[in-house]
């Protein structure tokens, strides 16, 4: 179990090289939301994700062999990995499946690292890095089943906190659970930490129902963000003590959050940094009436294209 004291150690060692994103209290009736939110615009963080937190606390806390590293990702991670990779001097090569968006590989790639787009979903890119990571000697740095992963993610929350004290619940996209688990590991208790899931691509809400890490049928619009096939082991032993549970959203609930986010905002996230929003703006989770929500918006790496022609 990842402790605060663990998430407290990730943020001083990784504080230089991150930015504290900001935080939007937006009144009751934006984005067709009857109540007041607060959005924590992590979106903004280098890379576009909130991925650098955990690629960093890797790099930073492990012995990096001369073949220097490797990750799977449906994009985020590969971007953020690629990012701290290049900001450090360390060799990367990152292994992505054939969903992942043109505009996140073109990310990759612009930080420096090599990239090898096979397999068509998260999963067989996953085998693919395993299986360069046992002929090279690479050090593989997993997106989201690993200890320094899950500490760094976690940093988001204890930032978040500090920022916004007193919030009751903490709404959060979900998908192989590493930052989910982060901030329930920081919080601890001390607010709700809900997951929000597409229909498409469920991986929490089938593990909660089975009591187990289970595989599930990955598809929809977020599928290149929150496409794992199942949960990690780690964030799932975090998520069954404390997270309150998974609410579900539908891919069209996703893409008008997007949208408005966009019309309203003009914040361009892409669908999985919109999820958490869409299962307000779709009405499937209803706050109390003086309940103090806050919506994450975890990730910005979107054409542009597609949300602007909405």
């Amino acid at each position: 179990m990842i402790t605060r004291a663990d998430i407290e150690a990730a943020h001083e060692r990784i504080r230089g090289h991150i930015r504290a994103t900001p935080v939007l209290d937006v009144a009751a009736g934006s984005f067709g939301v009857d109540h007041p939110l607060t959005l924590k615009l992590e979106l903004f963080q280098h890379a576009g994700s909130f991925k650098p937190r955990g690629a960093f606390n890797n790099l930073l806390s492990r012995e990096i062999p001369k073949a220097g590293v490797v990750a799977a990702s449906g994009g985020n991670h590969g971007i953020a990995v690629a990012y701290a990779a290049g900001r450090l001097g360390i060799p990367a090569q990152i292994f992505v499946p054939v969903v992942a968006s043109p505009v996140k590989i073109a990310g990759i790639r612009s930080y420096g690292a090599t990239v090898t787009v096979a397999g068509e979903r998260y999963a067989d890119a996953l085998a693919l890095a395993e299986k360069h990571q046992a002929t090279s000697g690479a050090l593989s740095i997993h997106a989201y089943d690993a200890e320094a992963t899950v500490a760094g993610q976690g940093s988001l929350g204890r930032e978040w906190q500090a920022q916004s004290p007193g919030l009751d619940t903490i709404l959060v996209a979900v998908g192989g659970g590493g930052l989910i688990a982060g901030i329930a590991a920081w919080y601890a208790g001390s607010a709700r930490v809900v997951g929000i899931e597409p229909k498409t691509a469920r991986a929490l809400h089938a593990a909660l129902e089975a009591g187990r890490p289970v595989d599930v049928t990955v598809e929809g619009i977020a599928a290149d963000s929150l496409g794992a096939r199942s949960v990690g082991e780690i964030p799932f032993a975090i998520a069954r003590a404390h997270v309150e549970g998974v609410v579900l959203v539908s891919d069209a609930a996703i893409a008008e959050a997007q949208g408005k986010l966009w019309r309203e905002a003009r914040i361009a996230a892409e669908p999985g940094g919109a999820a958490a929003l869409a299962a307000l703006t779709s009405g499937v989770y209803r706050p109390a009436k003086d309940e103090r929500v806050g919506v994450l918006v975890c990730g910005g790496n979107v054409d542009l294209a597609t949300i602007t022609a909405a």
